[in-house]
C-alpha cells in the first residue's frame, strides 16, 4: 500500500462530493459539498483543497452501469477528470468504477437516522467516501493503484 492521503471526488450534476483518506491510506472521511453548477468555481475549489491536503492522488468516481457500460455521466466524469488532471498537473487523477455509491451512501444514511431531506446536502460526500474506501481496499487488497490513471493531453 502507498503511503500518502487521497482525495475522492463524486461528480454530479449540482455538487461534488468531496472526501480523504488518512495518511497512511486506512480511513476515508468527509471533506464538503462543493456546489457543481459553476464548473470553473468548482474546479477552484477542488484545487484549493488539493493544495491543502497535499494528496498523492485525486480518484473520481466514474458511473457505469450494472452491465459495465458508460453512459452520459460517465462521459461528464471523464471530461471533468480529464481537466481536473490538467489543472492538477503532475498530481495524478484516476478514475474509479464507482456503480451503487450513491445507493450505498444513502442506505448507510438511512441507517444512521439521517433523512433524505436532511442528508441531501451530504449524500454527495458520502457517495464521495464509499468511492474513496473502495479504492483503499482494492489497493490494499491487489497491491495496485486502483482504476485508471488519466492521461494530460497538452
Amino acid at each position: 500500500m502507498r503511503r500518502g492521503r487521497r482525495l475522492a471526488v463524486d461528480v454530479g450534476e449540482a455538487r461534488i462530493g468531496v472526501a480523504a483518506s488518512d495518511p497512511d491510506g486506512l480511513l476515508a472521511t468527509p471533506v464538503e459539498t462543493v456546489p457543481g453548477r459553476d464548473v470553473p468555481a468548482a474546479r477552484r475549489r477542488l484545487a484549493a483543497l488539493a493544495a491543502e491536503y497535499e494528496p498523492l492522488e485525486i480518484v473520481v468516481g466514474l458511473p457505469r452501469s450494472l452491465n459495465g457500460r458508460e453512459g452520459p455521466a460517465a462521459g461528464k466524469a471523464r471530461a471533468f477528470a480529464g481537466q481536473l488532471a490538467k489543472d492538477l498537473a503532475p498530481l495524478p487523477v484516476r478514475l474509479v468504477d464507482e456503480r451503487m455509491s450513491t445507493v450505498t451512501a444513502a442506505q448507510g444514511m438511512r441507517a444512521s437516522g439521517v433523512s433524505a431531506k436532511k442528508g441531501r446536502s451530504r449524500i454527495d460526500q458520502a457517495a464521495a467516501v464509499v468511492i474513496l474506501q473502495s479504492a483503499l481496499d482494492t489497493e490494499r487488497a491487489t497491491g495496485n493503484a486502483p482504476g485508471e490513471c488519466v492521461e494530460v493531453v497538452v
